[in-house]
């Protein structure tokens, strides 16, 4: 048990009753009682062939879902309550977020097939929309939250830095866990990767690899700490390629367990609807993932249907790069 230094006092956790929903429970149960957070279940209820869906029966069953994840009901204490709502999940859930002024939303992502991928899942749309950091978690991944109680059982965290200011917060969340878990922390930047085309001649120069490593390297050291610092490692790793793979490959090699990126490049848009680095590390990650982002008391309108279809008839061919048919 420990302190909440991250600030979390509200979490949101979206639930549509599968049991992916239910594995994020399981994450917010426990992030909640470790934070003394008030935790608020939510669930969006829609119309089947116009008939007004029973919202009393539905609080009814989120309670009965939400008591099974209490797995000390006693010791401490959970503050919580269920929430029942209609209308369309990505909306309804960053509008409630923003009016109970939740400060971490935490919900399942599907891995997605490639027609769903270019429609955009919930949990793409919600990172988008959302007026606080959302914890996005995915079935069959590592987990380290509630398996077998309330507890956190965090040891490896990386944090996708780029120098931006929501990757600082990244950094700060990120810092925050390490320290409260006592986990290693790891920092990556990463670097574009040159030009093919690029002469031998400059490709000799010790300005690209060795130079523009090194400079990296050591801005990433004034940007975070590094080494043996309060009791735990961190490690600041620079990489050359394209971001999202390379935050994929490190999650990969080291075992991590929570990848922790800002909401740069998730914006609205062409670039939005078919995958920013965000997005991609959201749809393949092996672990959860916390899109960084600062408070906000209003939500943004979202992507319009007319945009929505006009974007996916410029790809009506291949998928874009990073989705899988």
């Amino acid at each position: 048990m420990f302190l909440n230094k991250l600030g979390f006092k509200r979490i949101l956790c979206p639930v549509d009753l599968s049991p992916d929903s239910n594995h994020a429970l399981r994450y917010a149960v426990a992030l909640a009682r470790n934070y003394h957070a008030k935790l608020l279940v939510l669930h969006c209820a829609t119309r089947i062939e116009g008939e007004i869906p029973d919202c009393a029966a539905l609080k009814h069953v989120v309670d009965a879902l939400t008591r099974e994840y209490l797995l000390s009901p006693r010791i401490p204490p959970l503050d919580w309550e269920s929430v029942i709502v209609s209308g369309e999940p990505d909306t309804e859930i960053a509008r409630e977020a923003a009016e109970r002024r939740a400060d971490l939303i935490v919900m399942c992502s599907r891995k997605r097939p490639y027609a769903a991928a270019l429609l955009g899942s919930v949990a793409e749309s919600v990172s988008r929309l959302a007026p606080c950091p959302t914890l996005v978690t995915h079935a069959r991944e590592r987990e380290w939250a509630g398996k077998t109680s309330n507890s956190l059982d965090l040891t490896r965290v990386l944090v996708a830095y780029d120098f931006s200011s929501d990757s600082e917060l990244a950094l700060s969340y990120g810092l925050s866990f390490a320290e409260q878990c006592r986990a290693e922390l790891h920092v990556l930047h990463v670097v574009p990767s040159r030009p093919k085309d690029i002469s031998p001649e400059i490709s000799l120069l010790p300005l690209a690899s060795e130079s523009a490593f090194s400079k990296t390297f050591a801005a990433l050291k004034t940007a975070a700490p590094y080494g043996k610092v309060g009791g735990r490692l961190v490690c600041l790793a620079v990489r050359e390629g394209q971001p999202y793979r390379e935050v994929l490959s490190y999650a990969e090699d080291q075992d991590v367990e929570l990848i922790c990126m800002g909401a740069s490049g998730t914006g609205f848009g062409m670039r939005a609807l078919f995958g920013s680095n965000a997005d991609r590390v959201l749809r393949q990650a092996p672990c959860p993932v916390l899109i960084a982002r600062p408070l906000r008391p209003t939500v943004p309108a979202p992507v319009t249907a007319p945009l929505r279809t006009e974007a996916i008839a410029a790809f009506a061919g291949e998928p874009p790069e990073g989705i899988e048919k």
